[in-house]
């Protein structure tokens, strides 16, 4: 692989959150009954005008701010020209010479470094509707509720080099449009989906022949379908094959991309400024108004937790992936106090989003609540439970077993034993118990000092303050 380079571009259409169609009144809700929500505009019945939904705008623009686009004070709509059984006009209205946003760029997390992918502009555009091959005895039925809903059709510049690196982006963008609430990310409803383009050359080499991968509805398949077109690429390659340029698809159960048609080049469209639509002009105040609108952006957010809350870049980066998990981290440091902030990160990283994870659970519907949350920190704080104790409170939690933290110690009994005089006698027993372990120590073995430890912890069930344990030990031992 050394003796490749790898070039992947995305191009991802994310479906704006908007009560009606771009050009027509129709709603845009998932799940109506097919052609449910398909009105005159959207099945093309001769003589009607499509009107460009303002709402659908102010989401480009938003998007062109988030990334520090440039928005074009005036665009243009054309027709996109091209037969298939679910496009009912015969061609799409879409943007092509002159799009809403061009430009701007979005820094991505890959591992422990950043990189910044750059776009190269983001169109607003209708959707098709969809066939269904299912039910129908053989037969394709078509849908067209989803004819005519609104899109930003986002397009980066080449600058992914590995499979890795596009999850990543694809990550960052699916995070963005969701936290600026223009799009609601959900991929298995369609609302989110990439192409992929990809491409591999030999270092230093002009570009290769791309072939673009359609409609990749995961993060997962994403991944794959790179990573399969990548070694496919190559092998063709060293075998003497060409790489034609094709648009391809990802069959998820066998792992492997498969040509649909060649690749199409921009003039077989046949583009042209759609005659019913006037040009779009954005003015400054517009902008101006809509900017005014838009929430602390996830940058923005990073730099604040690491200067207000003294986080590492890594940390502050994570709590900031996502709006949800960013605000469940704000509310529990609120509650808790600013000066258990790490603790508040360490636990939201930690024991919250693996539990999560664990149960296929977003943030939002995590069983503990930041104000749960915040009473388990502050009881490790002020040295009520140990950090053991605080995970088994933790899960009681998380178990509805308790209203908040107090309540679960007081029920179980966890309250940490820092009565000196009771964890002393704990020490000396364990010190008479295990002679072979005190004699290692002295003789300059650690281990045996924490085995020591192990044991006065296990007397105490858990509850004696490790701190003090140390403390007492050590002073025995010394002796």
């Amino acid at each position: 692989m050394n003796q490749w380079e790898v070039v992947i571009g995305l191009e991802t259409h994310a479906q704006l959150q908007t009560q009606s169609k771009i050009f027509s009144g129709a709603a845009t809700a998932f799940g109506a009954a097919p052609n449910a929500q398909a009105c005159a505009v959207d099945i093309a019945l001769p003589g009607v005008l499509p009107v460009l939904n303002r709402e659908a705008v102010v989401c480009a623009i938003k998007f062109g701010l988030a990334v520090g686009a440039h928005i074009a004070p005036r665009s243009v709509f054309a027709r996109k020209n091209y037969f298939y059984p679910d496009l009912p006009k015969g061609y799409q209205i879409s943007q092509f010479e002159i799009p809403v946003v061009s430009g701007g760029a979005l820094a991505v997390r890959v591992g422990e470094s950043e990189k910044i992918v750059h776009l190269t502009r983001a169109h607003l555009e209708e959707d098709a509707g969809k066939s269904l091959h299912e039910d129908f005895h053989g037969k394709t039925g078509i849908d067209l509720n989803r004819a005519g809903t609104p899109l930003l059709e986002i397009v980066t510049e080449p600058d992914m080099r590995s499979s890795d690196e596009a999850v990543a982006y694809a990550k960052a963008l699916h995070a963005l449009v969701q936290w600026i609430g223009i799009c609601d990310g959900n991929m298995q409803e369609g609302s989110f989906r990439c192409d992929a383009n990809v491409s591999v050359r030999r270092p230093g080499a002009p570009p290769g022949t791309r072939r673009e991968i359609k409609n990749l509805n995961s993060f997962r398949f994403l991944q794959q379908a790179i990573e399969y077109e990548i070694h496919w690429q190559i092998n063709e390659i060293e075998e003497g094959r060409k790489i034609e340029q094709a648009t391809v698809l990802f069959n998820p159960d066998t792992g492997e991309t498969r040509a649909m048609r060649s690749k199409e080049d921009a003039h077989d469209y046949r583009y042209f400024p759609d005659p019913d639509l006037l040009p779009l002009e954005i003015k400054p105040d517009w902008i101006a108004e809509v900017k005014s609108g838009l929430p602390e952006l996830p940058g923005a957010m990073k730099a604040r937790f690491e200067a207000d809350y003294g986080l590492s870049a890594y940390d502050a980066a994570t709590l900031t992936a996502t709006l949800a998990t960013a605000r469940y981290f704000e509310d529990c440091v609120a509650a808790a106090g600013k000066e258990t902030a790490k603790s508040c990160a360490n636990w939201v990283m930690g024991e919250v989003a693996a539990r999560l994870n664990k149960e296929g659970l977003e943030i939002e519907a995590a069983p503990v609540t930041p104000a749960q949350l915040a009473g388990v920190v502050k009881r490790i704080a002020d040295a009520t439970i140990s950090h053991k104790i605080a995970k088994d409170v933790f899960e009681a939690l998380w178990a509805g077993e308790g209203q908040d933290a107090d309540a679960v110690i007081a029920a179980k009994g966890l309250r940490q034993i820092t009565d000196s005089g009771a964890i002393e006698t704990m020490v000396d027993e364990v010190i008479a118990a295990n002679p072979k372990s005190v004699e290692e120590f002295r003789a300059g073995k650690d281990k045996a000092f924490n085995a020591l430890v192990g044991q006065v912890m296990k007397a105490a069930k858990g509850k004696a303050n490790p701190q003090q344990v140390g403390a007492l030990l050590k002073r025995k031992l010394a002796g």
